[in-house]
């Protein structure tokens, strides 16, 4: 079934929340458009042959690939390049690809931004919102991205911490966390429309000793 098809076959939308959707398939991404959503979340589970390709890529020192082009071939030729375990890459790959291509698909684009990272500690730890239309985001091993509910939040207390700001967070007990597997789109400030309902998240703690294998793709928009 192509990637089209996966995303035209989303039913009508359905909230589990009053700012985001979830949902099992590839499709519950395009309720991202819902001007009233902020966060799109496709919950899933890693079949034994992604976590066996997984695993392989992460037992190395960190690494990181930064690509930008064609949802293609040269796509997949960079990911095994650029991989620790290229003979074991083959379904990590197939997986980036299929995730590339539906935000080209979505979003009408020729090209797409990749970057993906083997890290041993939390990229951006405090919660903040993007300046930037909209990122998927994917967590393949190790904790998943947190976020937080509008109803939690506080936006006063947004950017560098100050004497007399207010905290961020309303409810430390609100805060979700996606789970390794799960692929998200979170609608930035850069969203038309949305510059001030950007999606408040942050990445999570990576305890000492573990890692965590993240991938992002941003579409290029002209």
């Amino acid at each position: 079934m192509s990637t089209q098809t996966l995303l035209r076959e989303r039913p009508a939308l359905s909230h589990t929340g009053a700012h985001w959707a979830t949902g099992a398939d590839l499709g519950v991404l395009a309720d991202v458009f819902d001007e009233t959503v902020t966060i799109a979340i496709m919950q899933r589970q890693l079949d034994s042959a992604m976590r066996v390709s997984i695993a392989a890529q992460c037992a190395a020192q960190p690494w990181q690939l930064s690509w930008r082009g064609a949802p293609d071939t040269t796509l997949e030729q960079a990911l095994i390049r650029s991989m620790p375990a290229p003979q074991q890459a083959d379904a990590v790959v197939s997986d980036v690809r299929l995730l590339a291509e539906a935000m080209a698909c979505l979003f009408d684009v020729d090209a797409v931004g990749i970057r993906m990272r083997l890290l041993d500690g939390a990229m951006c730890p405090r919660f903040h919102c993007d300046n930037l239309p909209v990122r998927l985001v994917t967590t393949y091993s190790g904790p998943g991205s947190e976020w937080v509910p509008e109803v939690a939040l506080n936006r006063a207390g947004l950017g560098k911490p100050l004497p007399g700001k207010p905290e961020l967070v309303r409810d430390i007990g609100a805060i979700r966390q996606l789970a390794a597997g799960d692929v998200c789109l979170l609608k930035g400030s850069g969203w038309v429309g949305n510059e001030e309902r950007g999606i408040v998240h942050r990445s999570p703690a990576v305890a000492a000793g573990h890692t965590r294998l993240l991938l992002t793709i941003d579409p290029e928009f002209s």
